[in-house]
């Protein structure tokens, strides 16, 4: 695979990584993605139809849900067209426009994941240690400025660090560690000042993702304290029962973006191909495990 350099910012090109020493089979890699891609997208659709379409369905937990839906929709339109495209020999590199344009979805939407994620745990806290408040506390109206919130969180953040990307300059080969751009990928090809990039983002990733996930815990830590106090083993058991959707979405989340995380920063020395996997973790497996856990959906 030949790797574009060019001067000019504007015309410069990235060449992806699909999976490094496995070029033969990317037919064969091609044909379960697409399925995985096809699957990600008619269950999340599903998703959005059936809840839009069942009256009994109109309550917080499921409004939430379906933000998390249109989230993991966005994140599998955001990087299909590199994936697939890389598999199937359509696509061999991306322009810089289109790698920083990319690159802000995929962390936005990976912010926006992380909030929704965090106002399910709120609804799991208030229906199970404040139940006779529930309906009263999270109105429509309630769930309306929630949802304003994480968008404005999620996409208003990001653009200071990201366009500063345009301005950098690439000097290094320009080869990307994964299918898809990411932030922390770009700036390691650039050679100028740096620093902006990586104090915003380290204080957006604390801020975001870090903070999300110390609020999601302490907000289990307070259900489980007062489900402990419930008498009746059933009523606990059920207590729980509701939860476990919510903590295998945590878990899925969390587990790949943090693994990535400790990969790009510590994991120099690991072979190209274990970043490539945890990348397509981090992207295709969350947004399988919510609906298949959902009784009702």
């Amino acid at each position: 695979m030949s790797i574009i350099l060019m001067p000019n910012l504007s015309t410069s090109r990235f060449a992806l990584t699909g999976f490094p020493g496995l070029e033969v089979y990317y037919i064969v890699f091609a044909i379960p993605f697409s399925a995985i891609y096809a699957m990600v997208f008619l269950r999340n659709c599903m998703i959005l139809h059936v809840i839009r379409t069942e009256p009994s369905l109109h309550q917080p937990m499921f409004y939430f849900l379906a933000m998390l839906a249109l989230t993991d929709l966005c994140m599998g339109l955001s990087t299909v067209h590199t994936v697939l495209g890389i598999l199937w020999g359509f696509v061999q590199d991306i322009n810089l426009d289109a790698c920083i344009a990319q690159a802000y979805f995929i962390h936005g939407l990976s912010f926006m994941e992380s909030s929704v994620l965090l106002a399910m745990s709120f609804d799991r806290y208030i229906a199970i240690c404040n139940p006779l408040r529930y309906s009263s506390i999270l109105t429509n109206a309630k769930i309306v400025k929630i949802g304003v919130a994480i968008i404005c969180r999620s996409s208003m953040l990001i653009p200071p660090v990201i366009i500063r990307l345009k301005f950098l300059n690439y000097c290094r080969p320009h080869f990307l560690s994964h299918s898809f751009c990411l932030h922390q990928d770009l700036i390691r090809m650039a050679c100028g000042d740096i620093r902006f990039n990586s104090i915003y983002g380290l204080a957006l990733v604390i801020s975001n993702l870090l903070l999300d996930s110390v609020l999601i815990i302490m907000s289990y830590i307070m259900i489980l304290h007062t489900v402990l106090a419930i008498a009746s083993k059933e009523e606990r058991m059920k207590s729980l029962q509701t939860c476990v959707s919510h903590i295998s979405a945590v878990l899925v989340f969390y587990i790949p973006i943090i693994g990535l995380t400790m990969v790009h920063r510590f994991g120099k020395h690991l072979s190209p191909l274990v970043q490539v996997l945890m990348g397509n973790i981090y992207i295709l497996f969350p947004p399988l495990i919510y609906s298949i856990k959902t009784q009702q959906i």
